[in-house]
């Protein structure tokens, strides 16, 4: 039995490059397209097996052309697709990403089509892995109930969730007082908590709103800023790695494919982290989203920095 999971989206990224992100009504003349894996489950997947962690991709295609971006990406990567769930009536999912070629900023739609289809009986097929797993990341980019169904037996079975709440969608307090672990952003921290983060006060009061509903761990990831973390009666902020950024598309999926890889490994929170932080900054270097996660040593390059 694998020690972690992902249970999450599979999306194909169709991303294009221009000089300027496109105003509304606004045609841009594009670069560069290119089209790869892509969903935030299964980039945080990706990354976390690349950087060495025993994980498990959960998710769900349809039987279309598209299908075939995962299952090559995933064979390239060498990764287990025992646990691929597949639609007969729904299409694979979809994410359109127009990239500012001088900044690196983005703008994505997700449409996540098979992933918005998770039964509960495709859930409970899988709950012999959530029993013997250590720890089970989720996002909110498939059906909720599905997500809450998952929350429910890794309950049950002492499974620690770490829930990452992108992209923003309401959840309940109940949901969210079963998770072990959050980790927003700062929009997400915002729209979730009513708290606009900017520093490390800010940060703090969003902070006791999650620890307020049950939550033992909060990691707020703020951009160039770094990562807000509270856990065990300590806040602080850790500073990320300084490096030129070419593409932060999938940068927050990448940091939570580290933090999940060194927590299996027994590292504490703050190494956890910091961790986190070097697979992101090493990712944000290139181009793309699932085929911009770093090699372990990569990952060690840029901790040694």
């Amino acid at each position: 039995m694998p020690k972690s999971l992902v249970f999450g989206a599979f999306v194909v990224d169709l991303m294009a490059r221009a000089p300027h992100l496109p105003r509304p009504g606004e045609t841009v003349k594009g670069s560069i397209f290119k089209m790869g894996a892509g969903g935030k489950g299964f980039n945080q997947c990706v990354a976390a097996h690349k950087a060495g962690a025993d994980v498990v991709m959960i998710t769900k295609l349809g039987r279309d052309n598209m299908a075939e971006v995962a299952i090559k990406a995933m064979d390239e990567a060498g990764m287990d697709k025992s646990q691929l769930l597949y639609s007969d009536e729904a299409e694979t999912g979809i994410t359109l990403i127009p990239v500012d070629e001088n900044t690196g900023q983005n703008q994505i739609v997700v449409v996540p089509g098979a992933s918005a289809t998770i039964s509960t009986e495709e859930i409970l097929g899988i709950e012999p892995l959530i029993k013997e797993a250590e720890y089970i990341l989720l996002q909110l980019e498939v059906n909720q109930d599905a997500n809450e169904h998952v929350m429910d037996l890794a309950m049950r079975h002492g499974t620690k969730v770490i829930l990452n709440t992108a992209p923003y969608s309401p959840v309940t307090d109940d949901f969210l007082s079963k998770a072990y672990m959050v980790t927003p952003n700062e929009v997400e921290a915002d729209s979730i908590t009513g708290v606009a983060v900017y520093d490390l006060n800010s940060a703090s009061r969003a902070a006791k709103y999650f620890k307020d509903k049950g939550v033992k761990h909060v990691i707020i990831t703020m951009g160039d800023k770094g990562a807000f973390v509270s856990s065990d009666g300590k806040e602080e902020i850790v500073p990320p790695f300084s490096v030129n950024a070419v593409d932060t598309t999938g940068a927050g999926d990448a940091f939570n494919g580290g933090l999940l890889t060194a927590l299996l490994e027994g590292k504490d929170i703050w190494e956890s982290v910091l961790f986190g932080n070097a697979l992101a900054a090493v990712s944000v270097q290139r181009v793309g989203a699932t085929d911009s996660m770093p090699s372990r040593q990569e990952i060690l390059d840029m901790l040694k920095r």
